[in-house]
C-alpha cells in the first residue's frame, strides 16, 4: 500500500466517524464515493474540511449554513451536490 492509498484510507475513516450519525452517513458516503477520484489538491482540501467541527461541516454540506469564503472550493461544491443513494 503506497502513501496515497494510506492517506485515502485514513481520510475515509475520519469522514465515516464524525461524531453523529447524519454526518457519518453524508460525509462518509461522500468519501466512499469520491475519494478515489480526488486530485492531490482536492485530497488536501478534503483533509482540511475534516478538521472542522462536525456540526458546522454538516450544516455547510447540507446548505443549512452559508459556507465561509475560506472553505469554498471544488471539494465543498462536490460535497454540497452529493446525495446519498436511496435518499
Amino acid at each position: 500500500m503506497d502513501a496515497l492509498d494510506r492517506k485515502r484510507k485514513r481520510l475515509l475513516y475520519q469522514a465515516s466517524y464524525r461524531g453523529f450519525k447524519e454526518a457519518d452517513l453524508l460525509i462518509g458516503g461522500f468519501a466512499r464515493t469520491h475519494l478515489a477520484e480526488l486530485t492531490d489538491n482536492e485530497l488536501a482540501e478534503f483533509e482540511a474540511l475534516l478538521k472542522i467541527n462536525d456540526r458546522e461541516l454538516y450544516a455547510y454540506a447540507t446548505g443549512n449554513a452559508p459556507v465561509p469564503d475560506n472553505l469554498e472550493g471544488a471539494v465543498m461544491a462536490k460535497l454540497r451536490a452529493f446525495k446519498l443513494p436511496g435518499v
